[in-house]
């Protein structure tokens, strides 16, 4: 590999609450390797916004460990598994090809060749960097398992919340209303085909709530819109932060669970039929549909990630769902973004 002018470069939280962009030296790629260059990654704003504010619980920090992570928490750290680049070079079957990685944010990287997945030619880059959300949402349906004609509620317009919506909006008969204390997520609501609420609002009697709000308040709230018998499916996650729910009142009576899903492990349903790999490809061509592109309404330039992250963190951007990062100028048109049907924040 020839050594580049210009240096490249990855995003490290040096500590908590500060990050910068440091340049890097790639290792000499290997036959079964891959050189690819970074078109754009995507901002998990709960597990990222966690990671930056130094919320890992120690007990956590192997568990919560990013495939390719360099360093350790609480920092310095090199974080973050949302990427989507081309491949520059590589076995001739991925050469030139637009690829998702398990990689941080960084403007070229190399990585075992059977660490990267083809992006299929009709999900454009833009929208690609949403494959970890939505295979969070078909690994919470899998856990979840609705059935026909569902009511069920989404607590928490965010995207994970409007992803696992968007996909049930797609289910024969289900009644599905996402609700948010933001007025405003009434308009991606009407977008991926759900109803929407605010809390006080929400409908009552449902047979499934999934709650992505992250908030005691979310979870509280979901209890009550169940129907008896009913489960809400956990998708928060809180870090180190204490959470109280009321478990009094009628949640015994009534029989109410609360079941957790998360992403790090295959559903248990589908565990013995389909692997990390497997979901990850039903991610992807799900992305097919432009619905998905309402959800990717903020952006930033890379050289302004850490600026931005603290802004997120501090509880800005609000408006944002998903966040992109872009990185560099498109060379052909399946590197243009795909984002221009809903209005986007540009956060510099």
């Amino acid at each position: 590999m020839t050594r580049r002018q210009t240096p490249d470069r990855a995003y490290w939280l040096v500590e908590p609450g500060r990050g910068e962009i440091r340049d890097v030296e790639l290792p000499a790629p290997g036959p079964d390797d891959v050189v690819v260059r970074t078109l754009h990654t995507g901002i998990s704003r709960g597990t990222e916004g966690l990671v930056h504010r130094g919320g890992v619980p120690p007990a956590e920090y192997d568990r919560m460990r990013a495939p390719f992570q360099e360093g350790a928490f609480p920092g310095p750290v090199k974080y973050g598994y949302l990427n989507v680049g081309v491949v520059e070079q590589g076995p001739p079957g991925l050469l030139g090809r637009t690829v998702f990685c398990l990689y941080p944010h960084q403007t070229r990287y190399v990585v075992p060749a059977a660490a990267v997945v083809p992006v299929p030619d009709d999900v454009p880059a833009g929208r690609a960097v949403l494959a970890g959300t939505v295979e969070t949402a078909v690994n919470a349906l899998w856990d979840a398992a609705p059935l026909i004609g569902d009511r069920v509620s989404v607590v928490g317009a965010g995207p994970v919340g409007c992803a696992v919506a968007a996909l049930l909006a797609r289910f024969p008969g289900v009644d599905v209303e996402i609700v948010d204390v933001q007025p405003s997520r009434s308009q991606i609501a009407e977008r991926i085909g759900a109803g929407f609420a605010l809390p006080a609002d929400a409908s009552t009697g449902r047979d499934l709530v999934v709650h992505t709000s992250g908030t005691g308040d979310g979870l509280s709230r979901s209890l009550e819109l169940l129907a008896d018998e009913a489960t809400v499916l956990e998708l928060s996650w809180y870090g180190d932060r204490p959470v109280t729910v009321a478990l009094g009142s009628d949640f015994h009576s009534r029989r109410l669970a609360i079941r957790s899903s998360q992403v790090g492990a295959v559903a248990p349903a589908r565990r013995g039929r389909r692997s990390h790999a497997d979901r990850l490809a039903v991610a992807l061509g799900l992305l097919a549909d432009p619905v998905f592109d309402g959800l990717v309404t903020g952006r930033v330039r890379f050289e302004n990630l850490p600026a931005a992250l603290d802004r997120i963190v501090a509880g800005g951007e609000q408006d944002a769902l998903a966040i992109r990062v872009d990185y560099g100028e498109p060379r052909h048109p399946r590197e243009e973004t795909a984002c221009s049907a809903s209005p986007s924040v540009t956060i510099s």
